[in-house]
């Protein structure tokens, strides 16, 4: 049996939002069994608390944004859960005060250095997990994911952007997902963005 995992200790971190501008402070805590994720918005009054599950997804514009039933949000949530996921955290209990999380250096790597320092904690409860048991692929808009049958977690990914930079390479990597290569090749991998899109943000806030 795999057990769940939690934090050991309460972890604090600040920075500022990528779309807002905004400074936030961000807090990890400790959560019991079959907790799960949940990021609760101290900001609000009465907090409102918003589980990260595929159902909670509103948006993914350019970064995810997760809604509550009543409509309060958390956005920028990408590097933190992959964080979360990569270092192996089931139950966690994610305080902040801005509808949006910090940027950080734009990777997962600051949260990981978070969860560090924060220690794991091994629960009692088994973790649960999902198999794929037949290929299940989505195409949109020229963007494709394929999850197929496998005995592990390995991850392909590709991209193919109109710009020099993506021409002159095969931009491809395959890692077989575990604690140290999450750490060692994935962690660090940076959000960009081309100049050619700025004022499309600009005008649209996003």
């Amino acid at each position: 049996m795999i057990a769940q995992r939690t934090l050991k200790n309460v972890v604090r971190a600040t920075g500022v939002g990528l779309h807002s501008g905004d400074t936030v402070y961000l807090t990890l805590r400790p959560a019991p069994e079959n907790h799960g994720i949940q990021f609760k918005r101290v900001d609000l009054d009465p907090p409102v608390l918003i589980r990260a599950n595929a159902d909670s997804v509103s948006q993914t514009t350019l970064s995810t944004c997760l809604s509550s039933p009543d409509g309060a949000q958390v956005s920028t949530v990408e590097h933190l859960l992959s964080a979360l996921s990569g270092m192996g955290i089931d139950n966690v209990l994610v305080e902040c005060n801005a509808p949006e999380l910090p940027i950080m250096d734009g990777s997962a790597s600051p949260f990981v250095f978070l969860i560090q320092s924060a220690g794991v904690r091994e629960q009692t409860a088994p973790r649960e997990y999902i198999r794929i048991t037949h290929i299940v692929e989505v195409e949109h808009e020229g963007k494709v994911a394929r999850l197929e049958p496998f005995n592990g977690f390995r991850i392909t990914f590709s991209i193919d952007f109109d710009h020099p930079v993506v021409d002159q390479c095969e931009c491809k990597t395959v890692v077989d997902i575990d604690e140290a290569s999450f750490v060692r090749e994935v962690s660090r991998a940076r959000t960009f963005g081309f100049m050619r899109d700025l004022d499309y943000l600009k005008a649209n806030k996003v």
